[in-house]
């Protein structure tokens, strides 16, 4: 069966001509003579697809148009009439019908209709489910993935965050560094007081200090009254300290007493201040690396790194992307008032094949900008950017040149399904179509390398 369908149609014969039309192409027929019963048997069981007259003896079409689409808006209706009552259809449409067909009925249009119809049926359900995996996947806050790499994240996130001890975040630009600081602090005994952010690359020198210490008046020109730093402000609650590694490293070392001597001073002040906040830092920068280069106090990186969080890039938990594009989808579906109702699957392998230079950041970015564009109420890739829409032109392409001395073919093949693998979270079936292979011939694959996840490898 391809599907179920009700037929709503006061004449008997037309009624009999279509179901037996649509039961030999393999459809599951139920039959309606008007809007009350239609309505009976729809209390009863669900269908895929209503086919409906639009002028009927009683109630009309329209009528049960209406009445469906209050019960459930993705309802998939379409509509028959007659030459006349066009306008009437195309009314209907804009109240949520798929589309209508003109009576004399052609068998080829009318398949034809029913098909995309279900096309699209099937992208609702899909996205149905993608939506409803967001609301149930483990997460923190509005931190979002189910991918081996994030539930370590979360795990972490659970072990420490009722503790005092200082964080370490790593992770890209846009992989969600601050989401994590929040979540750390939301589930602390520091909850109910003060969360404060400060991005130390965003700072000139000449005014950190002041930023986080706060300053008395006259303690430097412009100092017009006393102003309450980052760290006073939020005494006993949790201080964000982003990009740590642009911080030089003078104002390194004030920081470093501050931790120590869990006490501060003003700008200009004489007078020592109590501090108790948990400090946790973030950074792209591999500050281990600006040790040895003397970017960096060494002192200062172990009372910063007692705990370490890798966030990982989101090309490197592909499995996310699809649960993450649908979460945004859904926020910004809600923001503007745009009927957009999911994306299509050609649209979803460019984002799956994508890059993602920007992280999450820039997901979310397309998305919003993908439902203010979309032209209907599926995403489609000519609503993506440009930089991601053209990957479809180059979809089959290897990008890079043969070397000279050649290749060992089953090396490469194995190096690329093991990145395939590693990006669809060792899932066969997400890995599969980013090779464009079925799930047999990727099995087959597997088997042939000897490819196993990596845990499996070591028992």
């Amino acid at each position: 069966m391809y599907g179920s369908i009700l037929i709503v149609d006061d004449e008997k014969a037309q009624r009999e001509i279509l179901a037996m039309i649509l039961q030999g192409e393999g459809y599951e027929i139920a039959e309606a003579a008007g809007v009350r019963e239609a309505l009976q048997i729809m209390d009863k069981r669900e269908f895929e697809l209503v086919l409906t007259d639009l002028k009927m003896q009683g109630q009309s079409g329209l009528d049960l148009l209406e009445q469906v689409m209050a019960d459930d808006p993705q309802q998939c209706v379409i509509l028959m009439t007659a030459h006349g009552s066009v306008d009437s259809a195309v009314g209907a449409m804009k109240r949520g019908a798929f589309d209508y067909l003109e009576k004399p009925l052609e068998r080829e249009n009318l398949l034809l209709t029913i098909k995309r119809a279900f096309e699209r049926v099937s992208l609702v359900r899909e996205n149905r489910v993608l939506q409803k995996r967001v609301a149930e996947i483990q997460r923190i806050s509005s931190i979002i993935g189910d991918h081996s790499k994030m539930k370590e994240v979360y795990r972490i996130i659970t072990k420490i965050a009722p503790t005092s001890s200082t964080v370490l975040i790593y992770g890209e630009s846009g992989t969600g560094k601050e989401l994590v600081a929040r979540a750390i602090h939301d589930r602390s005994p520091r909850a109910d007081q003060p969360f404060m952010a400060i991005n130390c690359a965003a700072i000139p020198e000449t005014l950190i200090e002041s930023e986080l210490f706060g300053h008395e008046k006259g303690s430097f020109t412009g100092a017009n009254a006393r102003e309450i730093g980052i760290l006073e402000a939020a005494n006993g609650g949790t201080v964000f300290l982003d990009e740590i590694g642009e911080m030089n490293v003078a104002m390194q070392a004030k920081l470093l007493r501050a931790i120590q001597e869990k006490e501060i001073r003003r700008v200009g002040g004489k007078a020592n201040l109590p501090l108790d906040v948990r400090i946790i830092s973030a950074t792209n920068r591999e500050l281990e690396q600006e040790i040895k280069k003397g970017g960096f106090r060494e002192d200062l990186f172990y009372r910063l790194n007692v705990i370490r969080i890798n966030l990982p890039p989101l090309r490197e938990r592909g499995s996310d992307i699809a649960t993450l594009a649908n979460f945004f989808v859904a926020k910004y579906r809600e923001a503007s008032g745009i009927a957009v109702e999911g994306i299509s699957k050609p649209a979803l392998k460019l984002l799956m094949n994508y890059t993602w230079p920007g992280n999450v950041r820039q997901l979310e970015s397309v998305i919003e900008r993908a439902v203010l564009m979309a032209e209907g109420s599926i995403i489609q890739p000519e609503d993506l950017p440009t930089e991601i829409a053209s990957l479809a032109a180059h979809s089959g392409v290897v990008p890079f040149e043969l070397p000279p001395e050649g290749i060992n073919f089953e090396e490469m093949e194995k190096a690329l399904i093991i990145k395939a693998m590693e990006r669809a979270d060792w899932v066969i079936g997400k890995a599969a179509p980013i090779l464009g292979l079925t799930y047999k011939t990727l099995q087959y694959r597997l088997e042939k390398h000897g490819i196993e996840k990596p845990e499996k490898r070591g028992r």
